[in-house]
């Protein structure tokens, strides 16, 4: 997750919680081979005392019983093995000599032979069945990857942070733009069409860690591990659009884009754009990381998750401190507000999610829902009566907020999921992931398409957030990752479906 104050990317990427690899310690054990009898009168335990180690002598004997009852169980395979290949050699030759046999001979050589090929058919058409299962998984996948590049086409490329991108949002009201959080204590705003950054925000002393936009006025809201959130407004003009580029060439899927020296950024260093430097207003009332923030409808209030295991909620006008909504027993990973009802849910590390509801002025109510099995990254609200939740434990599980018993959906994949999005129209949901991927889902859980991703586009490090637009009948997808770049694809939803 995001650091306080850390720029760089190596302690920008230290802080996400134990994900790391522990090196794993080498250990030096010398096993006798289990065929061989061990000398008269030395036992284990004096074999090993004069080797030195500095494992407890009855972890080593232990480990040295583990090895022995392995090397047996190969021995065992090793044998048997052994056994089959003669058997099959022999049947080789048996059939050999039958090919040679002429008309009239021996007939029990015939009754040999007609059970020698009954038996080889067999094994043929066995080899033949799990061949072609196998290559058929080999052609679907190369399918699914072609499908997914007429589905999902290349946008823009945004670059010009210093370091890896957090959260990224795009504005409610004209113009649209792209709004981009960073560890590199900024966030910036970028033309769509054109790629190019527009403004910059360095107001904060900390990683920005979200971005999110008000509904009707041109202001920002961004999180920051300087344990403050600020509001600030903004004034942008948009570039002349230019032509799209070319990305019907054809990319070099065998090539890993992981191959790039870590860091490596194409293109220029951060952009000379104009720079805002002072807030509107700073919400400072947390004793940790503000990791996420959000707007309630209207925009009047706004509701910060932190590291302090709180989330707070302000008038904007004011400033002031109007909820601290405590509960959760670990560090807030995320909040977000509903998109018509003053409603909010917060994810945390303690493996749930809570709904606060602030329909009603005079009570505050909360429910704690234990669906997942860690790490909750992510939990939003749909334009419908749903929530979805993400988390490290890699399954997406969608929820009725009328029942939220038990989920009407879930979806299990292959690595953990970060700041999940679903688009309000079609209602797809975005799953970026920590080993590159981004997949597309509907609400009952079926899979729509996955983002191409080869050499030449796609993220290289973890992706950590997507965001939708969906303005002037077009669908665009915006991802964000740690190798410093956003993204935007253009979603054909129709043929999407189609495939559905």
């Amino acid at each position: 997750m995001p650091v306080e104050g850390g720029s760089s990317s190596g302690s920008a990427s230290a802080a996400r919680h134990p994900k790391q690899k522990r090196k794993a310690h080498s250990l030096s054990i010398r096993r006798t081979n289990s065929t061989e009898e061990r000398p008269a009168g030395i036992q284990r335990g004096d074999m090993l005392e004069g080797q030195d180690s500095k494992l407890p002598l009855s972890l080593r004997t232990n480990l040295l019983d583990l090895f022995g009852q392995i090397e047996r169980e190969f021995e065992n395979l090793y044998i048997e093995n052994l056994e089959l290949r003669r058997e099959i050699d022999s049947l080789n030759e048996r059939l050999t000599g039958d090919g040679q046999t002429v008309e009239g001979g021996d007939p029990t050589k015939g009754a040999l032979k007609t059970k020698a090929s009954h038996s080889t058919s067999q094994l043929s058409q066995k080899l033949k069945t799990t061949y072609k299962a196998s290559t058929s998984k080999i052609v679907s996948s190369f399918k699914a990857t072609t499908g997914s590049r007429a589905l999902c086409q290349l946008l823009k490329e945004y670059m010009g942070h210093r370091d890896g991108i957090w959260d990224l949002s795009v504005t409610r009201t004209q113009p649209v733009v792209l709004g981009t959080a960073s560890a590199d204590h900024s966030a910036l705003l970028w033309s769509i069409e054109t790629g190019k950054c527009l403004l910059r925000y360095a107001g904060h002393a900390g990683s920005v860690n979200s971005i999110k936009f008000h509904p009707t006025e041109q202001m920002a809201l961004t999180a920051s591990g300087d344990q403050t959130a600020h509001i600030w407004r903004y004034m942008v003009q948009l570039p002349a659009p230019q032509p799209p580029p070319d990305v019907s060439a054809p990319c070099d899927d065998d090539q890993d884009s992981s191959d790039r020296e870590e860091g490596e950024v194409d293109g220029e260093g951060p952009c000379e754009v104009p720079t805002v430097r002072v807030p509107t207003a700073t919400l400072k009332s947390h004793q940790g990381v503000v990791i996420a923030a959000d707007w309630l409808v209207g925009g009047r209030q706004v509701v910060t998750a932190s590291w302090d295991r709180a989330a707070n909620l302000y008038e904007v006008e004011t400033s002031e401190l109007v909820h601290a909504l405590t509960g959760h027993d670990q560090e807030l990973t995320h909040c977000c507000t509903h998109p018509t009802q003053r409603l909010v849910v917060t994810s945390s590390r303690d493996t749930t999610f809570r709904l606060w509801d602030f329909r009603d002025p005079s009570i505050h109510s909360v429910n704690v829902f234990q669906g997942h099995t860690d790490t909750v990254t992510s939990a939003v609200f749909t334009v419908g009566d749903n929530v979805v939740s993400g988390s490290d434990d890699r399954t997406v599980k969608v929820w009725d907020l009328k029942n939220m018993r038990s989920p009407i959906a879930t979806i299990r994949t292959d690595s953990a999921v970060n700041r999940i999005s679903v688009s309000a129209n079609q209602r797809i949901i975005a799953l970026p992931h920590d080993n590159r991927q981004v997949r597309l889902f509907d609400m009952s859980g079926v899979r729509l398409a996955r983002l191409p991703r080869s050499n030449r586009m796609g993220h290289r490090r973890m992706v950590c957030c997507t965001a939708w637009n969906e303005e002037n009948q077009s669908c665009n997808l915006f991802t964000c990752g740690f190798d410093r770049q956003a993204i935007g694809w253009n979603i054909n939803i129709p043929a999407l479906l189609q495939e559905k």
